[in-house]
């Protein structure tokens, strides 16, 4: 019975408020197809959540999902833009065809993913290292922290890493 409720909640959550949230990701986007992607994302992660609690603010419950949906899209965005504008400086002996491209960017999101997973320190601390080739002390420096945390913090890094190169 639960069940049916929960499912009567979200279609009539869907059917009352979907046209409503498609307008206001386009007032958000200007983009009529990337706000039907968003909207129709946002009731992806309501309907993966399982149980769906009566609301006494729908479109509140609704706009503050879609802004988790939209932040992620937002710096989806970024990263794919970063990735072409450092493509499109590689000299053309160096071009990469379109079928690497999309595995490189699907690796990129998936880096970003699993950095997005760490906590803030060791995912600053990590960065760091690999992006501004600092060693241990100089991050500690930076940080305000001891080297033999910069190392904790390094090793739960490559541990993550490790983990998403096994699929894990």
């Amino acid at each position: 019975m639960a069940a049916t409720h929960t499912s009567l909640n979200f279609t009539a959550l869907y059917s009352e408020h979907h046209c409503w949230l498609q307008r206001w990701l386009y007032a958000k986007l200007g983009n009529v197809g990337d706000a039907a992607d968003l909207a129709q994302d946002t009731f992806i992660r309501i309907l993966g959540r399982g149980d769906l609690p009566a609301l006494q603010e729908p479109r509140a419950f609704l706009s503050t999902v879609a802004k988790g949906i939209l932040i992620n899209w937002y710096r989806r965005q970024a990263l794919e833009r970063a990735y072409l504008e450092a493509l499109a400086a590689l000299p053309a002996p160096e071009a990469i065809s379109p079928e690497q491209q999309l595995l490189i960017l699907e690796t990129l999101h998936e880096i970003d993913a699993m950095l997005d997973a760490l906590p803030a320190k060791v995912k600053q601390a990590f960065l760091m290292s690999q992006l501004e080739g600092l060693r241990y002390d100089e991050i500690a420096a930076q940080l305000g922290l001891s080297v033999i945390t910069i190392k904790r913090y390094m090793k739960q890094a490559y541990l993550r890493c490790l983990l998403a190169m096994e699929g894990g």
